[in-house]
Formats: C-alpha cells, sequence, structure tokens
C-alpha cells in the first residue's frame, strides 16, 4: 500500500519510539483490519517490543490516495482491540 504520513502520525510514531520498519510491517501485512469511523481503518498486529507482548494500531485513511497513516500507537490492552470473528 503506498502511503503518506500525517504531521501528527509522524510526531506521535518519534514521541512513541515506534520504529518505522515496525509500521511499515503493520500496514504491508495486519494481522488484522478493522473498520474505525468511515474510512479509517486500524491495521493492527501482535508484536513483541523489548521482551514485552503488545498490540501495534495503525490508523489509516485510505479513502484518498496515497492512504494517509492518521496515528499509531501501542497498547498492551490486546482484547480490547483484538476481533476473534
Amino acid at each position: 500500500m503506498t502511503y503518506r504520513l500525517s504531521k501528527h502520525a509522524r510526531q506521535e510514531i518519534e514521541r512513541r519510539r515506534i520504529p518505522l520498519a515496525l509500521l511499515e510491517a503493520v500496514i504491508a501485512r495486519p494481522d488484522q483490519v478493522i473498520t474505525e469511523k468511515a474510512a479509517v481503518k486500524a491495521h493492527q498486529s501482535r508484536c513483541e517490543i523489548g521482551g514485552k507482548m503488545f498490540l501495534l494500531r495503525v490508523l489509516v485513511d485510505d479513502s484518498v490516495e496515497p492512504a494517509v497513516v492518521v496515528t499509531a500507537y501501542r497498547t498492551t490492552k490486546i482484547e480490547k482491540y483484538w476481533r476473534t470473528r
């Protein structure tokens, strides 16, 4: 997928110390893609970071070309966001 980072996403990725290679891997091959709001989809994968399991969520607006990464974050609350069906 061709994408660009919004200014907010760039700031948050840097602030949250999310490696760009990991973000790109989740965008390219997410474990799940969940529709959040209208055209925004959460590309998410479980990842081990620093010996701890996290869910990395990358929120992407794919209604424009190229798609825009709105924000990205990692959370330990995997069960809150993970869809089993």
